[in-house]
């Protein structure tokens, strides 16, 4: 569950959220004058949201190549082409 803590909590009480947010992977959300003004998140957290968007849009541009031109490729077939570009054997 996410914490929401006004601001001044951040300098008063920095221990206690950078603890939260790093245990727990979960977003700090500070408030200024009872508004959103900023999320404080773990680096680990933040590296898997980064990265899980970045799946998230090569799925899309996958899906959307399929939508315009219907190609489709294999299991072994998308194997042997990353193994290409990494240097590896193209085997399963």
């Amino acid at each position: 569950m996410s914490m929401i803590r006004p601001i001044t909590d951040l300098q008063d009480n920095f221990a206690e959220i950078s603890r939260f947010a790093r245990e727990t992977a979960q977003p700090v959300f500070l408030t200024k004058d009872g508004y959103g003004d900023m999320v404080v998140l773990s680096m680990e957290a933040y590296e898997k949201m980064r990265f899980d968007i970045e799946v998230d849009i090569k799925l899309q541009e996958a899906e959307m190549v399929d939508k315009l031109t219907g190609k489709r490729y294999t299991p072994e077939e998308v194997w042997k082409s990353v193994s290409d570009i990494i240097g590896g054997s193209g085997s399963v």
